[in-house]
């Protein structure tokens, strides 16, 4: 076995058990630990995790920047490598990582990584499939994760850059459309949240617009024009969700409006 690097990576995650194996096993003969934070499974996702070797640990759902900061402070080395629980780190990765510490430390303090999206029946990215860079390989010394709900990006302390590895991770983040619109449920309630808390009160014409220009912009410039019928349901998914997100965002603006109009009772 090769050596293992002085790496903690961890992954926050609920209701994972049928992707999260690919996640810890794409890890965990090369770092030093894998940890898995559980928001409340109610499938096998702890016992699954524990099994291949994570240490696990709950800590109730607060968003996903709360989430994975709360995870940093689980983690015993300075280096860590976030996966989400329906993403793998990939061969070329891992030897990325490990020429990064060939002569010691790596050479800069925070890492973004390219996360390529595989669709639901492939097991591995098609040809221009969609890539996304986030940060995920980072020391905690001088970098964590944004305390967003949403946005869970990696910021490095002073303000700099993140330096973009060659390679990636490959993203699983698509089960079934069933199981998409729990999701976009579950997200856009948050982005909605967003909204509300910077006082973004969506107009007419945000609200008109969105969708075609969302749609558009995942049809034609995120490539899904190339995936046939599969990809008009994709681009319309999309341009429902960003809907979506502002229906609500208005929906809780109209609900304090009322509340505020409405006297104490007692």
């Amino acid at each position: 076995m090769s050596q293992r690097l002085p790496i903690s990576a961890f992954i926050i995650a609920r209701n994972e058990a049928d992707r999260i194996p690919k996640a810890i096993l794409s890890v965990r003969d090369w770092v030093d630990e894998v940890i898995v934070v559980d928001s409340g499974s109610t499938d096998d996702t702890v016992a699954i995790a524990q099994k291949l070797g994570a240490r696990t640990s709950f800590h109730a759902w607060q968003g996903y920047g709360p989430q994975k900061i709360h995870a940093q402070t689980l983690c015993r080395n300075d280096w860590l490598l976030n996966l989400d629980a329906d993403e793998e780190a990939t061969p070329l990765v891992e030897a990325e990582i490990r020429s990064l510490f060939a002569n010691g430390e790596p050479p800069h303090k925070a890492y973004a990584m390219n996360m390529t999206f595989v669709l639901p029946f492939e097991d591995k990215p098609r040809l221009f499939a969609r890539k996304v860079a986030q940060g995920r390989f980072f020391n905690k010394t001088f970098a964590s994760f944004r305390d967003s709900i949403v946005h869970d990006n990696v910021v490095l302390n002073d303000g700099s850059a993140l330096r973009l590895l060659k390679h990636g991770l490959n993203h699983y983040s698509e089960r079934a459309y069933a199981q998409d619109v729990e999701k976009m449920n579950f997200y856009t309630s948050m982005q909605a949240e967003n909204f509300f808390r910077a006082d973004r009160n969506p107009g007419f014409l945000l609200i008109a617009l969105t969708p075609f220009f969302a749609f558009i912009k995942a049809y034609i410039f995120r490539g899904y024009f190339l995936q046939g019928a599969d990809g008009l349901i994709r681009a319309r998914v999309y341009a429902f969700w960003r809907m979506m997100r502002l229906a609500k965002a208005r929906e809780k603006f109209k609900e304090a409006a009322i509340a505020r109009r409405t006297p104490p009772q007692g």
